[in-house]
């Protein structure tokens, strides 16, 4: 049996005899999808961004490797804020307040020396999980992006509410 000569990759090859009639067709195509999203797909994107934008009209809410500068910003502030919301929140606890957040309360009884590094490292995982999905769409509502200010601007009222506390009662 002779391989035919088809160069059109993404049909299967044809096997033929030496008559010319097809004896079989090969499947050339992997099992798998290469496009698909894995975690290796963020980690080699975000060291080497590649990709703007989605190929195909129909992929622009698919995630990218490229972020928009506004994200950076949003990020660095939420964090810094986060910050700002633990050292606040310690503070109005040294005058008799209680945190409102179950797992961090668990965590301030336990092990208070870890409450900063704790509340830290939730909002990173969650700052970094939205960014990396900026473009994605929420119930087919509103792109991720959005929940992201929404983040920012719910940190501004809680740090103007702990300031208001602090300023109140203490």
């Amino acid at each position: 049996m002779v391989d035919s000569l088809d160069l059109g990759l993404n049909r299967p090859l044809d096997l033929v005899d030496d008559s010319g009639v097809v004896a079989r067709r090969v499947e050339r195509r992997v099992d798998h999808d290469r496009r698909s999203t894995t975690l290796g797909t963020f980690l080699r994107g975000g060291v080497t961004p590649r990709r703007r934008n989605g190929r195909r009209a129909d992929e622009q809410h698919l995630p990218i490797d490229w972020h928009e500068p506004y994200l950076l910003f949003l990020s660095v502030t939420i964090l810094l804020l986060s910050v700002v919301d633990a050292f606040l929140t310690v503070t109005l606890i040294t005058g008799g307040a209680q945190e409102v957040n179950p797992l961090l309360e668990f965590v301030l009884r336990v092990r208070p020396e870890l409450f900063a590094a704790t509340k830290m490292g939730l909002t990173g995982a969650g700052v970094l999980v939205l960014v990396a999905v900026a473009r994605a769409r929420l119930f087919r509502v509103m792109s991720v992006g959005i929940v992201l200010q929404g983040v920012f601007v719910v940190y501004v009222a809680l740090i103007a509410y702990e300031w208001w506390l602090l300023r109140t009662f203490l």
